[in-house]
């Protein structure tokens, strides 16, 4: 019988790059999400039977235990961008992680997949980083042979960094940003899932691997790379850490105040905390190279999604055509 892998948060954004893989391996495939009638989509990405969405919720030990059970490796990609009702960074970087990596090793599974983040650190101002370093501990902790994915900032079709430039420059000539400066290494989702596929299929040996694309950017590049793509014309204002603290600090207190009626998805004070420290490859670590795979650079990506944000759409190649038809 093929091989079985538990993808935690299989039906996300990372996690369903994962199963597809996963699938065409020829493994079967267990999606463990909260609300499996919601990924019931990712039943086609093998064979009839072969990917199965089940119910798990990763803070509920015997749900987790119930997913993993039989499993030769599980991988888990759950993860968050705002703290929702009982999913806080805590209970999902580090309590649900510790959980799904202690199961492991009571079961026996061969193989565990961890991603986590370039730059966690326990002491970070940022309670996303804090969470997922202490999340990370414990996996190591549980499992030493773990393998240990860390991913700069991930683009892609769907996700939530490029998109969300290229929307907000839709609306008004300024594109007010912070950490203008702030570098990152933009990496490619393909390349991250393939990276653990290759995990979840023992071709890997176990350890800590930074995952960086093949070029270093500021924020400002990042976003005038977004700009050049959907074909508009912005001016990109930085403005100084203080200045958007305090507009991030009046939504998180809306959210507060709302009781989580309203959720913060614009600026957070934790997303400017994230802000001020640079998502790089550390020197000397272990990467891509280590791993057998050549990095994406995005600009070889970004036109497959971001068309949608030019002022015509698809049809935007067109009008130009016509222009330059006109001009003759």
């Amino acid at each position: 019988m093929a091989k079985l892998v538990t993808i935690f948060g299989g039906s996300g954004f990372v996690g369903r790059q994962v199963t597809q893989l996963m699938a065409k391996r020829g493994w079967r495939v267990r999606v463990a999400v909260r609300r499996p009638d919601e990924a019931l989509f990712t039943r086609t990405y093998g064979a009839v039977g072969q990917v199965v969405p089940v119910l798990c919720n990763i803070r509920d030990e015997a749900s987790v235990r119930a997913a993993m059970s039989e499993a030769d490796a599980v991988v888990n990609c759950v993860n968050i961008t705002n703290p929702e009702g009982k999913s806080t960074f805590s209970s999902v970087f580090e309590e649900g992680a510790a959980i799904i990596a202690r199961l492991s090793a009571e079961m026996d599974v061969a193989q565990i997949v961890h991603i986590s983040g370039i730059g966690v650190d326990p002491d970070s101002d940022s309670k996303y980083v804090a969470a997922k370093a202490r999340g990370e501990r414990a996996v190591l902790t549980a499992r030493p042979d773990a393998i240990v994915l860390r991913p700069s900032v991930i683009f892609g079709t769907g996700d939530s960094f490029f998109n969300r430039f290229a929307s907000m420059a839709r609306f008004g000539p300024v594109m007010p940003i912070s950490g203008a400066s702030t570098r990152m290494q933009p990496v490619h989702v393909d390349d991250v899932a393939l990276a653990a596929a290759k995990g979840a299929c023992g071709e890997v040996p176990p350890g800590i691997y930074e995952l960086g694309g093949p070029e270093v950017m500021t924020l400002r590049e990042i976003i005038a790379l977004v700009l050049k793509t959907i074909h508009r014309r912005r001016l990109i204002a930085n403005m100084p850490f203080w200045m958007a603290g305090i507009g991030a600090g009046v939504l998180d207190g809306a959210s507060y105040v709302t009781g989580g009626l309203f959720t913060n998805r614009i600026l957070s004070r934790d997303q400017l905390a994230l802000l001020r420290e640079d998502n790089v490859v550390s020197d000397g670590a272990k990467g891509f190279a280590d791993l057998g795979i050549q990095p994406t650079a995005p600009e070889a990506v970004l036109e497959q999604y971001l068309w949608r944000f030019r002022p015509s759409g698809q049809y935007d190649a067109i009008k130009d055509s016509a222009k330059n038809l006109r001009n003759h």
